[in-house]
C-alpha cells in the first residue's frame, strides 16, 4: 500500500485501530498481547482459527518448558508447594545458565546465534515465573526423568516442569489473561499482507469472514508460527519427502507471518532447511486434529531398537536422554525407504512404555515370538530385520549394570550403529512393534530480530513498526533442539517483542 492510500484509509470510519497489533494467538502471540497491555498499549490480537480451534502449536504442545533454575526452591515457589512425599522421591537438582548453554550448543552443533541464546537463557527463569503470575500452574514434569529403581526420581535438568493441563492449559490460562488485560482477539481473521506508510509498518490488511479488513497500529507484532503445515514450503525449503510428513501440530501454521516480512525486505535468517520433527505413529492423520492432541507421539525408542524396512538400525537409540534426541528422530525415519521404520520392544521395555502408546490408534503388532512378530511386519525384509535383532542381542554388554536412572554406559559392542545407553536384548516375550514415520512440529527459519525483537532488513537495519517472536524468530535452533525449549522460547520473545512494540507505541504516539 502507497503512503498516500495508507493515509487515506487511516481517515476512514470502518478501520479497526489499536497501538500494537499482535499476529497469531499462540504462546508467543498472547505472551506479546499480555505484555503490551501491561505498558499500557491497546492491543488487537489477530487469530487465524475459529475460537474452537485457537491457540496455534501451543494447544498440541505436552507442556514441558525448560528455563534456568536454582534447585528445589524454585520448583517449590512454581509448582506453589511440593508435598512431602514428593521432595522425598524426587531428586529436583537444578539447571543452570552454563548447563542450558551447553546443551544447546551441543544439539544444534554450534551454531544457536550467542545473541538468539542469550535472549533465550537469560530471561527463561525470570519469564517462567512471569507466566505463573498470568495464571499458568505447574507441575514436575516426572515423566522425562530418570527413574531410579527404588522408585525415586532423578531430574535431568532443564524441562523439569509441565504446564497443568498441558498445552491447552497453558492455552486457555494464556487467552484469559489477555482478555482480563483488555485486548481484543479477533477469530477466523488471517493477515495477508503489511501496509508501510512513509517507510514504517503501520499495519494489515486481513480477511475475515470472506471480506478484506484494514487494521491499523503503531507497532505489529508477527508471532504466528512457521511453515510446518504448508506443503508447498516444507518441500522447497527442508527439501523431497517433506510433504510427506505428518503434522503434528495446528493446521493452521502455514508461513503467513514468514511471506509478509520476506515481501517487505526482512532478513531470512536461520536453519531454513530445518525443523522439529520426532517419531509419529503411521496411523495419525496427515494434520493433527485437537481430540487427538499428542497420543500418535512415540518417544519411548530407548526402550528398544528401532529399524527401516530393509530391517536395519539407522541411529542409536541411546545417544543422550529422550529430551536431547527425540526433535530429529523424525528427520532420521523419513529419510528411511517408504519413510517409515519400527520401534521393537521386548517384555520389559514394553513395560516402561507410556500411556499414548496403547490407544486404539496406533499401528501396534504383538506376538509370543520374535520370527512372528516380524512376520506381520508389512513391507519388511523379514530375515535381515531377524539377523538384525540377533547380532545386537549378542552385542550387548551385560557385564555393564543397566542402569534407568542416568546414562549407564550400557552399551552394544562391534556393531556400526551403536546403541550407547540402555542397551538390553530383546529377548523376553510377548514382543512389540509400532510403525512409524515422520511428524513434522515446527520449522527453525524465521527472520533476524534484534534485542528489541523488532524484524532487520536485509541490510540489518530495522523494519520501523515491525517485531516478531516465536517460531518466526531464527538463528536459535539448528537440526536439533533441547525439549521444552520451544515453549520458553515462545514466551520469552513474546514478553520481549510485546513489551518494546507498546513502549515504543507509546513514545511515538506522546
Amino acid at each position: 500500500m502507497t503512503a498516500a492510500s495508507a493515509t487515506a484509509v487511516s481517515d476512514r470510519d470502518d478501520v479497526e485501530r489499536a497501538d500494537v497489533l499482535v499476529i497469531g494467538a499462540g504462546m508467543a502471540g498472547l505472551c506479546a498481547a499480555i505484555a503490551a497491555r501491561h505498558a499500557g498499549a491497546s492491543v488487537i490480537v489477530l487469530e487465524k482459527a475459529p475460537q474452537a480451534e485457537r491457540g496455534g502449536n501451543t494447544r498440541f504442545s505436552n507442556g514441558a518448558i525448560r528455563a534456568v533454575y536454582h534447585g528445589v526452591d524454585d520448583i517449590d515457589a512454581l509448582v506453589g508447594g511440593l508435598s512431602a512425599a514428593e521432595r522425598e522421591r524426587s531428586e529436583f537438582g537444578s539447571y543452570s545458565r552454563e548447563q542450558y548453554y551447553d546443551d544447546l550448543a551441543r544439539v544444534t552443533q554450534y551454531r544457536s546465534h550467542p545473541d538468539m541464546a542469550d535472549m533465550l537463557v537469560e530471561n527463561s527463569r525470570e519469564t517462567l515465573f512471569w507466566l505463573q503470575q498470568q495464571g499458568l500452574r505447574f507441575l514436575p514434569l516426572y515423566e522425562w526423568q530418570f527413574k531410579l529403581p527404588d522408585g525415586r526420581i532423578r531430574f535431568s535438568g532443564g524441562s523439569a516442569l509441565e504446564v497443568y493441563g498441558a498445552g491447552e492449559g497453558a492455552s486457555e490460562a494464556l487467552f484469559r489473561a489477555a482478555e482480563r488485560s483488555g485486548a481484543r482477539v479477533l477469530y477466523r481473521t488471517k493477515a495477508l499482507s503489511l501496509i508501510e506508510d512513509a517507510g514504517r509498518i503501520t499495519g494489515v490488511i486481513a480477511r475475515k469472514d470472506g471480506a478484506d479488513i484494514t487494521i491499523l497500529a503503531q507497532r505489529v507484532v508477527l508471532a504466528c508460527g512457521g511453515f510446518e503445515a504448508n506443503v508447498e514450503w516444507r518441500t522447497r525449503y527442508i527439501g523431497p519427502s517433506w510433504d510427506l510428513a505428518k503434522v503434528r501440530g495446528s493446521r493452521f501454521n502455514t508461513g503467513d507471518g514468514l511471506r509478509m516480512a520476506l515481501d517487505r525486505g526482512a532478513m531470512p535468517f536461520g536453519n531454513w532447511s530445518g525443523c522439529h520433527s520426532a517419531s509419529w505413529d503411521l496411523n495419525a492423520p496427515d494434520v493433527n486434529e485437537l481430540e487427538f492432541g499428542a497420543v500418535f507421539k512415540r518417544d519411548d525408542y530407548l526402550e528398544g531398537i528401532v529399524v527401516n524396512a530393509d530391517g536395519e538400525r539407522f541411529f542409536d537409540e541411546g545417544a543422550d536422554i529422550r529430551a536431547l534426541t527425540y526433535a530429529k528422530l523424525g528427520r532420521a525415519i523419513l529419510a528411511q525407504p517408504g519413510q517409515v521404520a519400527w520401534q521393537i520392544f521386548d517384555k520389559q521395555g514394553a513395560a516402561r512404555l507410556h500411556g499414548e502408546y496403547r490407544v486404539k490408534q496406533s499401528a501396534r503388532t504383538k506376538a509370543d515370538t520374535i520370527e512372528a512378530l516380524v512376520a506381520q511386519l508389512d513391507g519388511m525384509k523379514r530375515e535381515a530385520c531377524l539377523a538384525t535383532i540377533k547380532a545386537f542381542n549378542t552385542a550387548v554388554r551385560t557385564d555393564i549394570p543397566y542402569d534407568p536412572g542416568k546414562k549407564d554406559g550400557r552399551c552394544t559392542q562391534g556393531l556400526a550403529i551403536p546403541k550407547s545407553n540402555w542397551a538390553l536384548a530383546i529377548a523376553e516375550p510377548p514382543f512389540e512393534a509400532y510403525a512409524v514415520t515422520c511428524g513434522i512440529t515446527f520449522t527453525f527459519g524465521g527472520l533476524r530480530v534484534d534485542a528489541d525483537c523488532c524484524v532487520l532488513d536485509e541490510s540489518g537495519r530495522r523494519i520501523k513498526g515491525l517485531h516478531a517472536a516465536g517460531e518466526m524468530v531464527g538463528g536459535l535452533f539448528y537440526f536439533n533442539y533441547p525439549g521444552g525449549s520451544g515453549l520458553m522460547s515462545a514466551a520469552v520473545f513474546g514478553r520481549i517483542a510485546g513489551r518494546s512494540a507498546a513502549e515504543a507505541a507509546l513514545a511515538d504516539a506522546s
